[in-house]
């Protein structure tokens, strides 16, 4: 496990859900973290609230002072899709940040009002970087405005919105074919993931010290990719990122992933996590592909799992190595499966950053001295210049 810097010996700083409760399927069944006041904390306050106008205020601002906005972290598990996706079933690992967003594609900041947060993944051969953060609309739907999110797509719409966004924004990242048009690559995975496929997202609720954290950490890391399909693909660094939120909540599985980690991997994981925790609030939501006459994703599996669902390798190993066959299904019946949750779907329009929910802060030195102090932070790439690891808070 790569080291960001934290000790593990430490205990998560989880914010207590309002409800004890395993795994909640349902974005409306995460409750905010921090917002809920316990019966003795309302008791206490009423009987403050009678005795005067200032004791009142004071009141609300100690109770106030223990609160947090619904700040949240999740695992984005991403269906495969296409001829790569049914050979590797696996699928794609991402990370979506409430309430941190993108400075440009390799900085990070707190969000503002209005914003939407960011998806940070680890990416193979785009421009050299190792991890990218793209927001969260353009991530999703390759335009910058809710309400330009297609209700219905064709493959040549989909074509047209990435090199649209691509030309507005992402030019230092994927310029011009010689023959002035898109190039080819994987850029196109940092934007409109949505129209390839469907995505599930695993979340817990987050605190303001703990995004505050996680942005000044990745802002200060070295950004070079190192992408490895085995030992360094798109969940590993997923498990990297909650691990800074929550110390080994991921860990690989030798047995079912025989010792890689995948996405499914990670969302298991997160769930048992949940189970063993009642006290922290684990939910799930989906966000549908959207519908058109793309080619829809396929169902996203482990390891040991792709080997007993496929009849292509089933058969023919059942045939010619049973013992092996019977070994790889007991594997995945013990330790592999993982039901993908019936969740609400993801409400894009409450997913905005509340004007409460952030209060400046007059902390750190000016933006343009972080910016010539940021080393490879990213300043040169589009998106603005590049902005303090801390320049908003939560209220808490």
């Amino acid at each position: 496990m790569e080291n960001l810097g934290l000790s593990n010996k430490h205990s998560p700083d989880i914010v207590p859900a309002q409800q004890s409760a395993t795994f909640q399927v349902g974005r409306e069944g995460m409750n905010a973290p921090g917002r809920s006041v316990s019966a003795e904390i309302r008791k206490w306050l009423m009987s403050v609230c009678g005795r005067g106008p200032v004791l009142m205020v004071a009141a609300l601002l100690v109770v106030c002072g223990t609160c947090t906005a619904n700040a949240a972290v999740a695992l984005l598990l991403e269906e495969p899709f296409g001829q790569f996706g049914a050979m590797n079933p696996t699928g794609h690992a991402a990370v979506y940040l409430s309430h941190v967003c993108a400075e440009g594609p390799t900085h990070l900041r707190m969000c503002r009002p209005g914003e939407y947060g960011a998806v940070v993944s680890r990416y193979h051969k785009i421009d050299g970087y190792d991890w990218i953060a793209m927001p969260l609309i353009p991530y999703l739907y390759a335009v910058d405005d809710a309400a330009e999110v297609p209700a219905w797509v064709d493959p040549e719409q989909v074509t047209g919105l990435r090199d649209a966004y691509r030309r507005a924004h992402l030019e230092a990242l994927a310029p011009d074919s010689k023959t002035g048009g898109a190039p080819r690559g994987e850029w196109i995975q940092l934007v409109g993931s949505s129209y390839d496929r469907k995505i599930y997202g695993f979340e817990v609720g987050t605190t303001a010290e703990q995004d505050e954290r996680f942005v000044a950490l990745f802002n200060d890391r070295k950004d070079v990719s190192h992408f490895n399909l085995f030992f360094h693909n798109c969940a590993d660094f997923a498990r990297v990122v909650l691990d800074t939120y929550i110390p080994d909540v991921v860990h690989r599985n030798f047995i079912a992933d025989v010792g890689l980690t995948t996405p499914k991997q990670v969302a298991r994981s997160l769930v048992k996590y949940g189970e063993k925790h009642p006290d922290v609030d684990v939910s799930a939501f989906v966000i549908p592909q959207v519908e058109g006459t793309v080619k829809r994703s396929h169902a996203v599996n482990g390891v040991t799992e792709s080997l007993v669902k496929s009849k292509k390798y089933l058969i023919p190993m059942a045939i010619l190595t049973p013992h092996i066959m019977a070994t790889v299904a007991v594997a995945y019946l013990v330790d592999g499966r993982l039901k993908m949750p019936h969740a609400e779907e993801f409400d894009l329009n409450q997913a905005a950053v509340k004007p409460d929910e952030v209060a400046p802060l007059n902390l750190g030195p000016a933006p343009a001295q972080v910016a010539s102090d940021g080393g490879d932070g990213g300043g040169s790439l589009p998106g603005g210049p590049a902005a303090p690891g801390r320049t908003a808070a939560l209220l808490r």
